[in-house]
C-alpha cells in the first residue's frame, strides 16, 4: 500500500514526497510478520491492463497504466507507467515506468527496474532482492551511478508489485497488514488495517470495496512518513479502484477509468468522471 500502495509507481515517487503524517509507533520486525501466500486462483494474468486518471490540485494531472506482461524468464512482469498532462507539467513534469518481476507463485519480486524523468532529472534504478533480506540497488541519476545494500524485514515487495500482491491476498474487515516496500531508493515499512467495506461508484460500475488505510515510514528515517488509502473491489477481479496519498502540493488521487483483459467482454474503458464517495 505505499504511495500507490503508494500508488504503485512514479506516483509512488510523488505520494511519498509530501509532509509527514501524524506519528505512530513504527512496527518492529517481530511485529511486522510476512503477509502469507496469495489466494488461488490469482485474480489477474498476462494481458490485463488497468488505466487511471491522476488528480492533483483539484484537477486532472495525468494518466497511469498498469499492465500484466507475458511471462519472462519464469517471472510475471508487472509494468506501471505514468505521465503528467500539459496542465500539471507546468507544476511538475513527470514521465516514467517501473517493472516488477514477480514470482508467479508467491507474487514477491526478484527484481525491480524503474526509469523516470522528473523535470530535468533522469533517474534509473535497478534493484535485486536477495534471500538474505537485502536488496542490491544500482541507482543512476543524470548519468552518475552508485550502489547500495538495503536491508528489509520478514517480507518484501516494491511499488509496482505491491498493489498486485494485495489484490491476491485474502482480506477481511479488521485485518492488519504490514510489509516492507522498496521505493525511491529506500525501503519503507508500510502498515495498516482493512476498514469496513464501502460502496464505490465509478463510471465503470458499482462496486463493494475493501478500504485499506495505512502509513509508510522509511526504515532508515522513521520520521519520514506518509499516509495512504487503497480501495480494492470485493469480487473475483479484485480491481484496485482508487488510491489516495499526499505530496508536497497536496492530495493526489488515482482513480480507475478503464480495464481490459483477454477474453473478457465485460471489460471496457471509460475516460470520464471521478470517484464518488
Amino acid at each position: 500500500m505505499i504511495r500507490a500502495l503508494s500508488i504503485a509507481l512514479c506516483l509512488s515517487s510523488l505520494a511519498l514526497a509530501g509532509p509527514p503524517a501524524p506519528k505512530a509507533p513504527l512496527p518492529t520486525e517481530a511485529q511486522c510478520l510476512a503477509l502469507g501466500a496469495p489466494g488461488s486462483p490469482i485474480p489477474f494474468g498476462p494481458g490485463e491492463t488497468l488505466e487511471y486518471d491522476i488528480d492533483a490540485l483539484g484537477a486532472k494531472a495525468g494518466k497511469m497504466a498498469m499492465r500484466v506482461e507475458p511471462s519472462r524468464d519464469g517471472n510475471l512482469p508487472i509494468e506501471v507507467s505514468v505521465e503528467t498532462n500539459t496542465f500539471f507539467s507546468k507544476v511538475r513534469r513527470v514521465k516514467g515506468s517501473g517493472t516488477s518481476y514477480l514470482n508467479p507463485r508467491t507474487l514477491r519480486p526478484s527484481r525491480y527496474h524503474e526509469d523516470a524523468k522528473e523535470n530535468e532529472i533522469h533517474r534509473v534504478a535497478d534493484v535485486t532482492f536477495k534471500k538474505d533480506k537485502t536488496a542490491r540497488l544500482v541507482s543512476t541519476i543524470n548519468g552518475q551511478t552508485g550502489t547500495a545494500q538495503l536491508r528489509y524485514g520478514n517480507d518484501i515487495t516494491d511499488v509496482a508489485g505491491a498493489v498486485f500482491l494485495l489484490r491476491a491476498l485474502p482480506l477481511k474487515e479488521g485485518q492488519t497488514v504490514c510489509v516492507d516496500v522498496y521505493g525511491i531508493r529506500a525501503i519503507w515499512r508500510v502498515w495498516g488495517k482493512v476498514l469496513p467495506k464501502e460502496h464505490v461508484s465509478l463510471p465503470l460500475g458499482e462496486f463493494e470495496a475493501f478500504h485499506l488505510e495505512g502509513e509508510a515510514a522509511r526504515l532508515d528515517l522513521p520520521d519520514a512518513r506518509r499516509g495512504v488509502h487503497v480501495w480494492i473491489s470485493d469480487d473475483a477481479r479484485r480491481l484496485p479502484l482508487a488510491a489516495l496519498g499526499v505530496i508536497d502540493l497536496g492530495a493526489v488521487r488515482a482513480t480507475l477509468t478503464g480495464f481490459s483483459r483477454p477474453g473478457d467482454k465485460s471489460a471496457k474503458a471509460e475516460h470520464k468522471g471521478n470517484l464518488k464517495w
